[in-house]
């Protein structure tokens, strides 16, 4: 007797749709499926998105299990996004469970960290908010031709936060005390903005070089008070563009999936054309 076929399922879903939980408006939809997609054409389709504002948008696979859908411009603030996965549709895969997440898109938090002026100004919805005072990466550390210690420069996305974060000198691959490029810190106020280590965070001292000069392993260092107004603010899919440096952005590193233009993303797509994501009818409104 001919063995049956696994049933495709979804491990993961990021974000994950809690009620509590409003996401900004550059935030991706990662759906991470429970063993290899054979037919990714398939499994795409399978796939919809529906905000209450019409926005058009492209599914792109990084892995032969993950696919990430990114819009062309930045989600509507303050509405509500469905996403339905119609497994059961997809065929030999009728006995699979139907699932779907709803998502709340809040406040329109746009950062702009000007390192050559060391300035962050934040936009709330359209109007400046605050400006900061910052440090960014101070440069001089150069492995593999890369100097690890700038900032990298381009549309990052913030991926989370925690009250205090324990950075250390490890991914320099230092983890020897007595080695001169060793650190391990307790940073208050933490947003990561990159799968790499950068974030933007309370400066661990040495506060006279905020606004004045790059100081940092390649953080974005602010104020305490700028720092803790920041991190009371910040939702996951938060944009923070980074600016003035020779180090650039990899689209993979993190959420920086607006990295690449949106030709580019498409590229990435196992179906030839996709549709703009569709209002979702008010009979089906997310919640």
């Amino acid at each position: 007797m001919r063995a049956r076929k696994p049933i495709l399922g979804i491990a993961d879903i990021t974000p994950m749709g809690e009620k509590s939980e409003k996401i900004g408006v550059g935030a991706p939809i990662i759906v991470t499926f429970d063993r290899k997609v054979r037919d990714r054409a398939a499994a795409e389709a399978a796939l919809e998105v529906r905000p209450e504002h019409p926005v058009e948008g492209a599914w792109r696979w990084v892995s032969d299990r993950q696919v990430v859908y990114r819009t062309r411009t930045y989600w509507r603030a303050h509405q509500k996004v469905l996403l339905s996965a119609h497994l059961s549709q997809i065929p030999g895969n009728e006995g699979a469970k139907d699932v779907s997440r709803r998502f709340a898109i809040g406040t329109a938090n746009v950062s702009v960290v000007d390192t050559r002026k060391h300035v962050m100004k934040v936009r709330r919805d359209g109007r400046l908010a605050k400006t900061i005072p910052i440090s960014a990466g101070s440069g001089g550390l150069v492995r593999n031709g890369v100097d690890v210690y700038l900032t990298t420069s381009g549309v990052h996305l913030a991926m989370g936060k925690k009250r205090v974060e324990t950075m250390t000198s490890a991914w320099l691959g230092v983890t020897d005390p007595k080695d001169p490029l060793y650190y391990k810190l307790e940073i208050p106020w933490a947003v990561r903005i990159s799968s790499s280590g950068e974030y933007v965070h309370q400066s661990a001292g040495a506060y006279q070089f905020l606004g004045r000069s790059n100081q940092s392993h390649g953080c974005v260092r602010a104020t305490p008070a700028g720092a803790k107004w920041f991190y009371g603010i910040s939702q996951r899919g938060d944009v923070v563009k980074v600016t003035g440096t020779k180090r650039k952005l990899d689209w993979r590193n993190g959420w920086s999936y607006w990295q690449l233009t949106w030709t580019q993303w498409k590229k990435g797509s196992a179906l030839r054309a996709q549709p703009s994501a569709t209002p979702t009818p008010t009979t089906e409104s997310p919640r």
